[in-house]
């Protein structure tokens, strides 16, 4: 299930959709790319909010961010979310020349979006959290 606003990303402003079949290309490419991930417009609130705000982060950041939108959220979306490791949409994953810098879910004031994606640019890539199933003892 998709929404107007997140299928004008795809459809007007020409940002790739991405799924486990263009996954790898997609996050190897130079620079900055951020993945976002809506989750189902249909009950994740913040889903359209964000993929508002995308575009204006895109010009902000002078075409420094170059965006993909996940949008199979129950099939390929579900597979790449555990690989990624958070835990709450929408989410904007953020991969830096192929390695995981970080990510940012629900969302943001206009200002911390802005200080908090400035900070991944220099910052260092590392292993992203993965899925984490919780340890029950008997």
């Amino acid at each position: 299930m998709t929404h107007p606003l997140i299928e004008r990303l795809i459809a007007e402003l020409e940002y790739p959709e991405v799924g486990l079949a263009n996954h790898d290309d997609f996050v190897a490419r130079a620079g900055m790319n951020v993945l976002f991930f809506p989750g189902d417009p249909q009950t994740v609130r913040d889903a359209t909010d964000v993929a508002v705000v995308l575009p204006e982060l895109v010009k902000a950041f002078d075409g420094q961010l170059q965006p993909g939108v996940v949008t199979d959220t129950f099939g390929d979306g579900k597979q790449l979310k555990h690989r990624y490791g958070f835990t709450e949409y929408p989410a904007l994953v953020f991969v830096r020349d192929g390695g995981y810098v970080g990510a940012l879910t629900r969302v943001q004031d206009w200002a911390d979006y802005l200080n908090q994606i400035k900070n991944l640019f220099t910052a260092p890539t590392k292993r992203p959290p993965g899925f984490k199933v919780p340890v029950v003892a008997a």
